[in-house]
């Protein structure tokens, strides 16, 4: 299985890049899924619950929010996994996050729900990245116009998930 200092910066657009460094080098990706998986939940279930509907500035996520879009952009990037792992060189769009986040309606949710919702997900993409192969995990495709490569796919969700974590540490539970 792919560790992080096998990927090239030629697999994924240069704009994630601070979200790869963010995963320990050495670490298998379906480790690092799975570890995120677990620090992620407890992360946020820690959270106490007068935070939750929090921004720590106006037009800022909420936590709530926040927790939404890492759920969304995982199922995105698995979409964009499956896609290229199954060999379809069909380009990608991109997508634009902030939409995403009104329809979500995520502040009348709890937080529970929304762990329960990340750790199906989750669940789903760790299953999807155990059954690829070598070959599978290096296949490119492109999404957003730029190339990217399944495995690359893989690392970005555990790397945006550390990313917003590490926001949500120093701006909204200071």
């Amino acid at each position: 299985m792919a560790k992080v200092i096998d990927l090239d910066h030629s697999e994924f657009n240069a704009f994630y890049k601070n979200y790869v460094e963010l995963v320990k080098p050495d670490q298998l990706l379906l480790d690092a899924l799975i570890e995120g998986k677990e620090k992620n939940i407890a992360f946020y279930d820690d959270i106490p619950e007068d935070k939750w509907s929090y921004a720590y500035q106006y037009g800022k996520w909420t936590i709530l929010e926040v927790l939404q879009h890492v759920i969304d952009t995982e199922r995105i990037f698995c979409y964009r996994a499956l896609r290229i792992g199954r060999g379809d060189r069909t380009p990608l769009p991109g997508f634009e996050q902030d939409d995403y986040i009104t329809p979500s309606r995520a502040n009348q949710r709890q937080m529970h729900e929304l762990l329960d919702e990340y750790a199906l997900v989750r669940d789903c993409t760790i299953s999807l990245f155990k059954h690829f192969d070598e070959e599978a995990l290096a296949f490119k495709g492109t999404a957003s116009d730029a190339t990217l490569t399944t495995r690359a796919a893989g690392f970005i969700i555990c790397g945006h998930e550390i990313h917003h974590a590490n926001v949500i540490q120093s701006k909204y539970l200071i």
